[in-house]
């Protein structure tokens, strides 16, 4: 099993773009039953697979009820469901405070994994009781940087917070995200950091979007399609060898 977040305290990083692209690969290419939980209220990794919670749905149950059956959605894709995100989850913080339950979201993790191989969180860019929860609950982060220092501080924040407050904590996995290599200051970020992967700025990625489908869909031989893969082969990679038993 496997659960990974995608997580970054500063927003327009492309963290939704690549924790759809991911949980697709994890789908298509791994062959993984996979979810893509969407904890974000904007609900954007839940619109990139077009997929719109009902009026009614209360994402925010999940966490109050451990309640799940009703809220998850076919993506179109085989093998891979959604489980999106709507406006209750503003208030998610404060329903675990209440709950004081620290390891709410770690048991739902659990219970999902008795049908999903592969679960994606979409994370929204805060710094509070979730986030630590999700700490708590998944087996890797992925953190997406742009060549900024805003995105860099955003790095250090997690990193000081897992230092602070989490004596064992999933490994973090920083990204480059949307890279343009025409511009100097980008060329620098991957110069520094050799060993981060990077996704590119790409038209194909915007299209995500309007086509409401994963790029590695409807571009598969583009640049970005196989950026995505290779991020995607070096989790699957860490994954299965976390899972493998050790010899004796």
């Amino acid at each position: 099993m496997g659960a990974i977040a995608i997580y970054s305290t500063k927003g327009g990083v492309g963290k939704s773009t690549i924790a759809a692209s991911l949980a697709w690969c994890s789908a298509a290419h791994s062959k993984h039953t996979t979810l893509l939980w969407d904890l974000d209220p904007n609900g954007g990794g839940s619109f990139l697979f077009g997929v719109e919670p009902a009026r009614r749905a209360k994402a925010e149950r999940a966490f109050a009820d451990e309640e799940i059956d009703g809220l998850v959605w076919s993506s179109g894709y085989e093998r891979l469901d959604v489980l999106p995100a709507d406006a209750s989850l503003r208030a998610l913080d404060a329903t675990l405070l209440k709950l004081g339950k620290k390891r709410r979201l770690a048991r739902l993790v659990e219970r999902l994994e008795q049908d999903y191989q592969r679960i994606v969180l979409d994370c929204p860019p805060v710094l509070n009781e979730l986030s630590a929860q999700v700490m708590r609950a998944v087996d890797a982060v992925i953190v997406p940087l742009t060549p900024s220092q805003l995105s860099m501080r955003a790095l250090e924040q997690v990193r000081a917070d897992l230092a602070a407050n989490h004596k064992r904590h999933p490994p973090l996995l920083p990204v480059l995200s949307m890279i343009d290599r025409r511009r100097a200051s980008h060329r620098a970020a991957i110069e520094e950091h050799p060993h981060w992967p990077v996704i590119p700025m790409a038209a194909a990625v915007e299209q995500m979007a309007a086509r409401q489908a994963a790029v590695g869909a409807f571009a598969p031989s583009s640049p970005a399609a196989q950026a995505f893969d290779r991020l995607w082969a070096g989790i699957e990679r860490k994954l299965v060898a976390d899972d493998a038993p050790r010899g004796g």
